[in-house]
């Protein structure tokens, strides 16, 4: 692993620690009535973690397997996570 793999990675982490921390706010802001809350938000934010924990497991196994370095499988566990993360930041700031 090169230095600039290593801080591509961390980065990567950081991002989604902090879409993460604002599609909760956002999600906590909605339930309390501050700002609309799209219809069944709240059981979305609960039915979409085993799935997307699935995927990203499924991931990681895949990259275990064909040899990759261990960034390389955390990079592949975490990409479904900030793909569905993402998502979520999208549509709850529209």
């Amino acid at each position: 692993m090169k230095h600039l793999d290593l801080f591509s990675l961390h980065m990567r982490v950081t991002t989604l620690m902090i879409e993460t921390q604002a599609v909760v706010v956002l999600r906590l802001m909605g339930m309390a009535g501050i700002i609309p809350a799209h219809h069944g938000e709240n059981h979305l934010m609960v039915s979409e973690k085993g799935p997307a924990m699935a995927q990203a497991f499924t991931e990681a196994s895949m990259a275990m397997m064909a040899g990759k370095q261990p960034d390389q499988v955390f990079s592949a566990a975490m990409d479904p996570i900030s793909k569905r993360v993402k998502s979520n930041h999208k549509r709850l700031t529209r």
